[in-house]
């Protein structure tokens, strides 16, 4: 198999985000590695669903369980996810990629209940009939998506975690990908929200940072112009506006370098360092 350089990762970039077809996509990695290529390179960019499963969901540690709650045109879904002990716990929402809510994902919400925190996963597309199985799928329904529709199912579910029994009152978030952009769009219009963990996620208008509230942690890659376009601006925005903001680069990574089930992407060195980052933030700015 031919080495995963940059040009096809940008190109993987491209076709994960709606920028070309499946078709026009296996056209052009065919015309670059070759046709005996395809398969191997196919199998490093994508994800491996063997691989999501970290925190089984019968750990003695954590209590999961299946939820509902009101959306603004549906019923909105998710995964709950808990410490096992008693008490009351920091509120998170963990928001999913552009593909919905995975097993990746709800391993991330387990993740996060291990560190002590009251975590929804919530499914962007349950008023749509939920995450898909076929990824490609639950790529298409997400770009039907407007912000404002996804923000707002999504914003639904702080005053669910803030009246929940277990928690402390106080919500955060952390996404990835398009679920990064969405803790941007979150904090954007929803002031209840008292911290945000960005992991490579767009930007909003910058005519909206003022409205900003919570206290964000951002989390980019080196290579990754799309997104990194608009985070200079972002941040001299938000640091203008009197806003607490942190913002890391991390050297020699890919978008997606925290996604652990994607191998070419994923960066076992930076990841474990933003995640120390990203409970320590949550932990600093949920204290009850």
């Amino acid at each position: 198999m031919p080495p995963i350089t940059q040009d096809i990762i940008n190109l993987y970039d491209r076709f994960t985000h709606g920028q070309m077809s499946r078709r026009d996509f296996m056209d052009t990695l065919t015309g670059v590695v070759g046709v005996g290529a395809v398969a191997g390179v196919l199998a490093s960019l994508a994800n491996d669903v063997a691989r999501a499963q970290t925190i089984a969901a019968t750990d003695p540690r954590i209590v999961t369980e299946r939820v509902t709650f009101p959306g603004p045109d549906g019923v909105m879904a998710g995964l709950l996810a808990r410490p096992a002990g008693e008490g009351r716990f920091p509120a998170v929402i963990v928001i999913h990629e552009n593909r919905g809510l995975n097993p990746h994902i709800q391993d991330v919400v387990r993740r996060v209940a291990v560190a002590g925190f009251l975590a929804l996963g919530v499914d962007a597309l349950a008023p749509d009939g939920g995450t898909p199985e076929d990824e490609d799928r639950g790529r298409d329904m997400i770009a039907r998506l407007t912000p404002a529709v996804a923000g707002a199912r999504i914003a639904s579910a702080i005053p669910f975690l803030t009246a929940h029994p277990r928690s402390n009152g106080r919500v955060g978030a952390t996404g990835f990908c398009w679920g990064g952009g969405m803790v941007n769009e979150l904090a954007a219009r929803s002031p209840e929200l008292a911290a945000g963990v960005v992991y490579y996620g767009i930007q909003p208008d910058l005519a909206r940072v003022p409205g900003i509230r919570a206290a964000l942690l951002i989390h980019y890659a080196e290579q990754d112009p799309r997104i990194n376009a608009g985070a200079s601006a972002y941040e001299a925005a938000l640091r203008a506006a009197g806003k607490t903001v942190e913002a890391h680069v991390y050297p020699g990574t890919q978008h997606a370098f925290n996604n652990d089930t994607g191998a070419a992407r994923f960066n076992a060195e930076a990841a474990s360092l933003a995640w120390e980052r990203t409970l320590a933030w949550f932990r600093r700015h949920l204290a009850g």
